[in-house]
């Protein structure tokens, strides 16, 4: 346990060491300063823009950086579908695999276009190495890509700057953050025994004397960018679980660290181009008191173990169902806080075997979305919150609010709605339906509370485009494939038009002079009332979801029933 709880902290510190430096860096990258990789990087993107025609130069307004988005995605999607429903013709496919069915084809490249890599397939018995690696491995960088560039757009937009340019931000995003840092880090998952290869499964005789095949493939680069990205979708059917894909405590290190680096980093990026430190670091701390909360909520529920088994057994002992033996309890509860409050999505064991205090950590990660929150995205849903409690607090002084030196009117106030409660419609409208029929539309394992939970998190994590599952659910059906397709699209590219149309607002208002009544947002008063309205409107919006899920499950677990 002492271990598990250093190895915790260690993991904890380093976080807050490498933030600086690679905030520093994202910031260098995108206010066009020199960089490390100018000399071999500048010729390539040169290349690629004379061969598209794009033009660097070009600003787009909040309309024209949505429509490159949404238009470029459409066309990434529909490469991607002919790639993989053709995989039989194409190279890299050992195991001769077909076409999936349309729902389930249509699902997936939903899910990888949109970042979420919710898998209702069998990697290993589905897809070639070249739809792996060529097609979904794409889509990987693609949309972590575009995640960061909708979050630097919205923090110009945010300081009074122009949106620029989304082709090249997505370029830039690819080429100078994601491409060369997953080089590295797959580097070190190889050397720490994670496959690289393009060989076909090995085949062995069994001790009875049958034969099994034991899948491989590259999958030290698809693990790196799979974390680094936030994308989270497994090579193998059990994930990160699997030690093909995280063989050993160094492995599962790396991937930890490379989940919350990049979100982390936003952060400090963002206050260099606001040029307020202070805020950033108070923000950063306000996340990062509250990822250690949930943390400590997580770990201790799986520490104390299941109390109908130790009281059966007459023994205390660790909730160890649904782990790995190599990783434990304790790092297997800080992989499940670090998978959720990043919008991740990998496993490296099963969510289903958590104790409630578990699932309601998970739950309420996907619910808040801004615990770090998604590839970019978790930035812009945390000056979303920002700005919200700006107006408030405005609203309680009788001023009219103001972030930056810009006032806060009506259409931002509406479009920060639309963006908050978009989620709660995505996840809660849905789960109704699927639990009104349990049997016919949801495919419920477990009756009862956990049921329940089941249900709302298999949607939360589609629209929060986090990917997880409880399991337990017979999920690869038309009902649940096409559902959850609708609430990954909308709870992707709804708030992203709404966030560029908010930030494109604000750089067009007119600066207001600051005056000794201006409100603050760089003290720690303010942001203590921004993390206390998060919690609200978070435990507001779905309490009645976790009272009738984990809370009730908890209740009766703790009464012995």
């Amino acid at each position: 346990m002492g271990q598990s709880l250093l190895q915790i902290g260690l993991t904890l510190c380093i976080v807050i060491a490498i933030t600086p430096l690679l905030g520093r860096y994202i910031a260098r990258v995108f206010l066009g300063e020199r960089t490390l990789l100018d000399r071999l990087m500048n010729p390539i993107e040169r290349s690629f823009y004379v061969i598209t025609g794009i033009r660097p130069k070009d600003e787009m307004t909040g309309w024209q950086y949505a429509r490159a988005i949404l238009y470029t995605n459409l066309c990434m999607g529909i490469l991607v579908y002919v790639l993989i429903y053709y995989q039989r013709l194409l190279p890299w496919n050992p195991n001769g695999f077909a076409a999936p069915k349309w729902d389930i084809l249509l699902h997936t490249v939903v899910s990888f276009v949109t970042n979420t890599d919710q898998q209702h397939y069998t990697p290993e018995t589905t897809l070639s190495y070249f739809s792996q690696v060529a097609a979904l491995g794409f889509l990987m960088f693609t949309s972590a890509g575009t995640g960061i560039a909708v979050s630097i757009a919205f923090i110009r937009g945010l300081t009074g700057k122009t949106l620029g340019n989304f082709y090249v931000d997505l370029i830039r995003a690819i080429t100078r953050i994601l491409l060369p840092l997953s080089v590295i880090g797959a580097i070190a998952l190889v050397r720490s025994g994670v496959p690289q290869t393009l060989a076909p499964p090995v085949t062995v005789t069994t001790l009875e004397g049958g034969t099994q095949y034991i899948a491989r493939g590259p999958v030290a680069s698809w693990e790196m960018i799979k974390m680094l990205g936030e994308n989270g979708g497994g090579f193998f059917t059990a994930n990160s679980a699997h030690p093909f894909e995280n063989p050993n405590g160094a492995s599962n290190f790396i991937e930890l660290i490379a989940m919350l680096a990049i979100p982390a980093a936003m952060i400090y990026a963002y206050g260099i181009f606001a040029k307020n430190m202070k805020q950033a670091w108070l923000l950063f701390w306000m996340i990062f008191v509250v990822f250690v909360i949930l943390i400590w909520v997580a770990v201790g529920g799986e520490l104390q173990g299941n109390p109908l088994v130790n009281n059966a057994l007459g023994v205390e002992q660790p909730n160890l169902e649904g782990k790995e033996v190599r990783f434990g309890a304790a790092q297997t509860a800080l992989w499940a806080v670090t998978t959720t409050t990043t919008m991740t999505g990998a496993v490296n064991g099963m969510h289903d075997s958590l104790m409630p205090s578990g699932i309601f950590v998970t739950l309420f990660s996907l619910f808040l979305q801004i615990i770090w929150g998604g590839q970019g995205t978790g930035t812009t849903y945390l000056f979303i919150y920002l700005i919200l409690t700006v107006f408030l607090t405005g609203l309680m002084v009788g001023r009219t609010p103001e972030i930056f030196g810009r006032k806060i009117e009506k259409r931002e106030i509406v479009l920060a709605s639309v963006i908050l409660l978009i989620h709660p419609i995505l996840v809660l409208i849905p789960s109704a339906i699927a639990l009104a029929y349990p049997f016919t539309l949801s495919g419920i394992t477990n009756t009862g509370f956990h049921g329940i939970s089941q249900v709302v998190y298999e949607y939360a994590s589609a629209s929060a485009n986090n990917g997880s599952g409880l399991e337990g659910l017979t999920d690869n059906t038309l009902w649940w494939n096409l559902t959850t397709s609708v609430s990954i699209v909308a709870g992707r590219y709804i708030p992203i038009v709404a966030v560029l149309l908010l930030a494109d607002s604000m750089s067009r208002k007119q600066t207001v002079p600051e005056t000794p009544g201006t409100l603050k947002t760089d003290s720690l008063i303010f942001t203590t009332v921004t993390a206390g309205i998060v919690l609200i409107l978070g435990v507001l919006t779905f309490f009645p979801v976790l009272a009738l899920g984990p809370i009730a499950e908890g209740i009766r677990l703790a009464s012995g029933s």
